[in-house]
């Protein structure tokens, strides 16, 4: 099986820079480090596995295809549509936020 190429838009670069940028402000680089390693994990498995995201805020927003993979020890999750050659990041949020309100679709790359 190949993996397709995860590619986040430039919001979900935002929401990255902005929670690195968090924990290393409140709890040091290694735990910064920490984050930048479960998300590149999670992309590699999202890259590997698409299907097996949840499409519970799918089902909630009424966005077909959209699935969510969180991040491990850190309450994040990242938001993603499956295409035919490649994995379309939408956001990178924390969890304990109102996802709905916060989910906003954009035509960003």
């Amino acid at each position: 099986m190949t993996a397709k190429a995860v590619v986040p838009r430039a919001q979900a670069h935002r929401d990255v820079e902005d929670a690195i940028d968090h924990y290393a402000r409140e709890a040091g680089a290694d735990i910064a480090l920490g984050f930048v390693e479960a998300l590149e994990a999670a992309y590699r498995w999202i890259g590997e596995h698409p299907g097996t995201g949840s499409p519970r805020y799918a089902h909630e927003l009424d966005l077909p295809g959209l699935r969510h993979r969180s991040l491990g020890r850190f309450p994040y999750l990242v938001f993603y549509v499956e295409r035919a050659d490649h994995i379309d990041v939408w956001r990178v949020l924390d969890a304990r936020r109102d996802i709905p309100e916060w989910l906003h679709v954009s035509d960003d790359q």
